[in-house]
């Protein structure tokens, strides 16, 4: 397995680089933070970035994507990281598309990914509950028959830019105990449907997410995403995928917080000596080197492993979240140490870095929650 970019994914690199400089300084964020912006990012700036093509870079030329693949697709993801870029590309792409595109069938494919990936549409899925954790088959919300069609009632928390997304994919227990593994269905609703109620949640990040309310949301077949009953399956496969475009993002914000702490180490002055001649800082950057580097060997691997269909692809996305989750942390924390008094200020851009990082390491399962799962699925 070589993990090295290609010539043409370096290009992409350097694009996207050059694009996210410009346009999302991290002052902007701190804009968007700071002003309490009710859709928490730039419409235009979303827009500029499906021309360029980056919202359909996994998916089919048949939907007006670029049939490109996840190697791509981190590639972009780890330069939003290192700006901190607010734009929904977890949700809508990620999370949202992929349901569509994993379990759509051919209808919802043609009617909901071309306006995605044109940047008109926004769609996220709605799975956490309270007091889930990261179980995604912990389902209370019900689906009840009702003529030939559901109602759906239930409370999902979390939802990524729920409060934005024109549609939900919502998961739903059609049969079945609350923790049963079987009996999970998605469903495709419309945000201002009847009885869905979407509230803002407060995020340590400052980036969008709702609790999203449903009493008895009518759906119909034709709203079944997947196969009744069947959707766990469905929906452990987009988060899978979801969680290499997050951890990718993770290797951006880890590798922009590293080269922030080396800039300032070599600049400060302590005793009349620049710090970063100290040994002892000397050696704690060069774990910090390492980390990332170990980061980075994780998140291509698992790249890999969803483009060429990897049955270890599962086994794969939790080492790279594992070591992610770690390591951000890690980083992060050094890095507020390293700055000394000033890192502890909000003025300081370290502390934006640290916040993302704490609500990045529990997206889709904490470090811990991901060491389990690689040993459960190692046989242990």
């Amino acid at each position: 397995m070589a993990l090295v970019l290609t010539e043409e994914q370096e290009l992409l690199r350097h694009s996207a680089r050059e694009f996210v400089t410009k346009n999302s300084p991290l002052k902007r964020v701190r804009a968007l933070r700071d002003s309490r912006d009710p859709v928490g990012f730039s419409r235009e700036l979303w827009s500029e970035m499906a021309q360029l093509g980056w919202l359909g870079i996994i998916f089919p030329e048949t939907f007006g994507g670029a049939g490109l693949g996840y190697m791509d697709l981190i590639v972009v993801m780890e330069e939003l990281g290192r700006n901190l870029l607010p734009e929904p590309m977890l949700a809508n792409v990620l999370l949202g598309g992929n349901a569509i595109l994993l379990g759509g069938n051919e209808s919802q494919q043609q009617t909901l990914l071309p306006p995605l990936i044109e940047g008109k549409l926004l769609l996220t899925v709605a799975c956490h509950e309270p007091r889930a954790r990261y179980d995604l088959h912990r389902v209370a919300t019900r689906a009840d028959r009702s003529g030939r069609g559901w109602q759906l009632s239930g409370t999902k928390t979390l939802v990524p830019d729920g409060n934005v997304a024109d549609r939900l994919v919502v998961a739903a227990r059609t049969a079945g105990a609350a923790t049963d593994r079987d009996g999970i269905t998605l469903f495709l609703v419309n945000r201002s449907a009847s009885g869905v109620s979407v509230t803002p949640q407060s995020v340590v990040d400052s980036r969008n997410a709702a609790v999203v309310s449903l009493d008895k949301v009518p759906v119909t077949e034709a709203d079944v995403v997947g196969e009744v009953d069947h959707g766990g399956e469905l929906l452990a496969a987009v988060i899978d995928r979801a969680s290499v475009g997050l951890c990718a993002e993770m290797l951006g914000g880890m590798s922009a917080a590293f080269e922030m702490t080396l800039d300032y180490l070599k600049t400060r002055t302590q005793f009349g000596v620049l710090i970063g001649t100290f040994q002892a800082l000397k050696h704690r950057a060069a774990k910090l080197y390492t980390e990332t580097e170990l980061a980075r060997s994780a998140v291509m691997a698992a790249a890999q492993a969803v483009d060429t269909n990897d049955r270890d692809l599962p086994l794969l996305v939790s080492l790279a979240k594992a070591r992610c989750s770690d390591s951000f942390v890690l980083i992060v924390n050094e890095g507020i140490q390293m700055h000394g008094g000033i890192g502890m200020t909000d003025e300081h851009d370290i502390g934006l870095f640290a916040k993302r990082a704490r609500a990045a390491q529990l997206t889709f399962g904490d470090a811990a929650y991901h060491r389990n799962r690689y040993a459960e699925l190692s046989g242990y």
